[in-house]
């Protein structure tokens, strides 16, 4: 029962989609019906202002660690402790959490499973579980946001390194166990990629819009 809840509570800390709230009360509109579409930061800005798109993206951070929290306090794993140092189980159910806050995000139940792209929740994650490969997939997402413009490409090139970076840190430095870490990384960004499907459709086609 308690394996139920740990994934039950991963996603519906996921699925609270502030974005969507945020804009409900500040602008009385349905941010889903505004540019791609989404429930994130990006989307949110364009409706209700880059304030509104900032608070959205520190939200959706903070429940995509929460998510972590949580669940390394639920399997009994100190909160301070390095993960590599935590049982093999412990380690699998914390990248569970990971992946599935991730869906939750992605698939809020609350909104008929149409959500957000997942990028500032995955980013809350990996500042738990992987802060150094974050933060070198950070810098490669504002040096391509810098030099293209594009938002939506410096996060799916950002998304799409973060497993590498996490295996590179796993060279240098050996952990008893990186599987399960690594493994979270390439299905978060995974589900990212696939979040974004329709802005690579429109950056292939030249029409998506430039951060400005």
């Amino acid at each position: 029962m308690r394996d139920i809840s740990l994934i039950l509570i991963a996603y519906l800390l996921g699925s609270i989609p502030f974005g969507y709230l945020i804009v409900r009360v500040l602008a009385g509109a349905d941010v889903r019906a505004t540019g791609s579409g989404g429930t994130g930061a990006t989307n949110v800005s364009r409706r209700a202002g880059k304030a509104a798109g900032l608070i959205t993206l520190m939200l959706d951070a903070v429940k995509g660690a929460a998510a972590i929290v949580v669940t390394r306090w639920m399997v009994g794993l100190p909160l301070f402790r390095a993960a590599e140092f935590a049982s093999a189980r412990a380690q699998w159910f914390i990248a569970a959490a990971a992946v599935t806050v991730v869906i939750g995000h992605i698939f809020p139940i609350w909104l008929g499973f149409r959500g957000g792209k997942g990028v500032a929740t995955g980013v809350g994650v990996f500042a738990v579980l992987a802060p150094l490969p974050l933060l070198a997939a950070g810098f490669v997402f504002g040096l391509i946001v810098w030099r293209w413009r594009y938002v939506s490409l410096g996060s799916i090139v950002s998304a799409g390194s973060i497993p590498l970076f996490i295996w590179l840190q796993s060279l240098i430095r050996p952990a008893s166990n990186a599987a399960p870490l690594l493994l979270a990384a390439v299905i978060d960004s995974s589900l990212i990629i696939y979040a974004h499907r329709g802005n690579i459709g429109r950056l292939s086609k030249g029409t998506e819009s430039r951060f400005k």
